[in-house]
């Protein structure tokens, strides 16, 4: 295969052609016929996407309910590597397809015209961003796994996981031409997050783990930066007559803006409650160690031991 480099080929060939053949043969149409069209496309209207989130919701905490009566959880451990081996390509391939088509606009035309020109959102795009938004559904099969697996449901996985695919409707819907920035870091993120979640499931240790909600705060504090900027263009123009443009609508732009915003704290609070306090346990138990003392749990209840043996509980008097 001869590659040729180009501004249209980052990748040395082209890549969108292999798609749109792939693209016909599961759907029988040509991929350049696609149009998003709210009540025509499928799940692309608001009683659509409310009902997926309270279903969601519904399945997986009865699910999680329901295997309260399990002393073990379900063996899934191949469906799960599955699961997540498919995703972690998906979204590689869909990272790929969107950089092939930003790249000639990004460097034709600068970086604000791909935020905020109307000319931005074009058809091969909004076909990604749709297959972006379906993804999001097959991504909430991640919190039906945690619930077979008895893990905690914790309020941010769950509230991540509908509120993304809520928000990737809306931009659907306002066309706001920003939508790749997000797009793009989440699938990079994704990558890295579904290969992890891949090599765990079989057994292996992998030391950074931290570092994924890291890119995670990252990628929100970029996200943020950009669609602050673009909503103070779109809002400044559509209700204060400034005479800079930035493509979307009012709902896309001030949902996008409060639940990114939502999502930054939350993560940072994450990080900082996961590994901060789990760095304050260890340096508490390597101070203990180094006084010459271990802490055991007896019948009696919990004390410590000395090197030499002799136990000092807690409950002792000086």
């Amino acid at each position: 295969m001869d590659l040729q480099f180009s501004i249209d080929q980052p990748f040395g060939i082209r890549l969108y052609p292999y798609f749109e053949q792939v693209y016909q043969i599961i759907t029988g149409r040509p991929a350049n016929t696609f149009v998003f069209a709210p009540g025509v496309t499928p799940l692309s209207t608001n009683n659509e996407v409310l009902f997926a989130c309270v279903l969601y919701l519904v399945v997986i905490f009865g699910t999680a309910n329901y295997m309260k009566s399990f002393k073990q959880p379900i063996p899934l451990k191949a469906v799960f590597m599955l699961h997540n081996v498919l995703l972690t390509g998906a979204s590689l391939a869909l990272l790929l397809l969107f950089i092939e088509q930003l790249t000639p606009i990004i460097a034709r035309h600068g970086v604000f015209y791909a935020v905020c020109n109307d000319s931005a959102w074009t058809q091969p795009l909004e076909l990604l961003y749709y297959l972006n938004y379906l993804v999001k559904y097959w991504e909430l099969a991640d919190t039906v796994f945690l619930a077979l697996k008895k893990k905690k449901l914790e309020f941010l996985h769950y509230f991540h996981h509908s509120a993304t695919m809520v928000l990737c409707y809306t931009q659907l819907c306002g066309k706001t031409s920003v939508s790749w920035v997000p797009i793009t870091l989440n699938l990079a993120v994704h990558v890295a997050m579904y290969y992890y979640f891949f090599r765990t499931a079989a057994g292996a240790k992998i030391w950074w783990k931290q570092y994924l909600t890291t890119m995670q705060i990252v990628q929100f504090v970029i996200d943020l930066g950009f669609i602050y900027v673009c909503s103070f263009y779109y809002f400044g123009y559509a209700h204060f007559n400034i005479s800079t443009k930035c493509a979307g609508e009012d709902v896309a732009a001030a949902f996008g803006c409060g639940l990114l915003t939502s999502y930054l704290f939350l993560f940072i609070n994450f990080y900082f409650k996961t590994y901060k306090a789990k760095s304050k346990t260890m340096s508490k138990a390597k101070a203990v160690s180094s006084a010459g003392l271990v802490t055991v749990e007896t019948k009696e209840g919990s004390g410590q031991v000395l090197n030499g043996g002799q136990k000092k509980s807690k409950k002792s008097k000086r």
